[in-house]
């Protein structure tokens, strides 16, 4: 970008060097054969430079235009990957939630066996707890597995 730059400074240098010329040859005598040789040969010099411009221009734009849809893809991956992150942190959020739970049903259900009371409600609720936190991890894996899919769908194709 700063060799357009660079160069369209270049350019707009040059042109008005050119202008400036061909408005002495204007000014001084005109009809002698060495100033109508001069206007010609900066005229051709002009278009020259003309045509380096307007290449340039085109260049730039061309430039500009690669930049906008990258910026678009970019945006749009990173929305994706917003959308990803957020499923994985509910996920997880679930999966501490469901373990400090089954934690909690273990822990009374081992103060339950050190007395010497076996409570089936307390087994019961350290099975949902388990089963809480399998489906959490399910989840999760779930939630993870989407997201490597989805970056793998740009190299196998939209329909896979």
């Amino acid at each position: 970008m700063s060799d357009i730059a660079d160069l369209e400074r270049r350019i707009t240098a040059a042109l008005d060097r050119i202008g400036q010329s061909v408005e002495a040859i204007n000014q001084s005598e005109p009809g002698t054969t060495d100033d109508t040789e001069e206007v010609a040969r900066l005229s051709e010099e002009l278009e020259a430079e003309k045509t380096a411009n307007a290449q340039l221009q085109e260049r730039l734009r061309t430039v500009h235009e690669k930049l906008e849809a990258k910026i678009a893809e970019l945006e749009t991956s990173n929305s994706q990957l917003t959308e990803e992150l957020a499923a994985q942190t509910t996920g997880l959020q679930q999966m501490k939630q469901a373990n400090a739970q089954m934690r909690e049903s273990n822990q009374k259900l081992r103060d339950a066996n050190q007395e010497g009371v076996g409570d089936s409600h307390l087994i019961n609720k350290a099975m949902m707890a388990e089963l809480e936190a399998l489906r959490a991890t399910q989840s999760s894996d779930r939630a993870e597995m989407d997201a490597v899919l989805n970056e793998l769908k740009p190299f196998v194709g939209e329909d896979a």
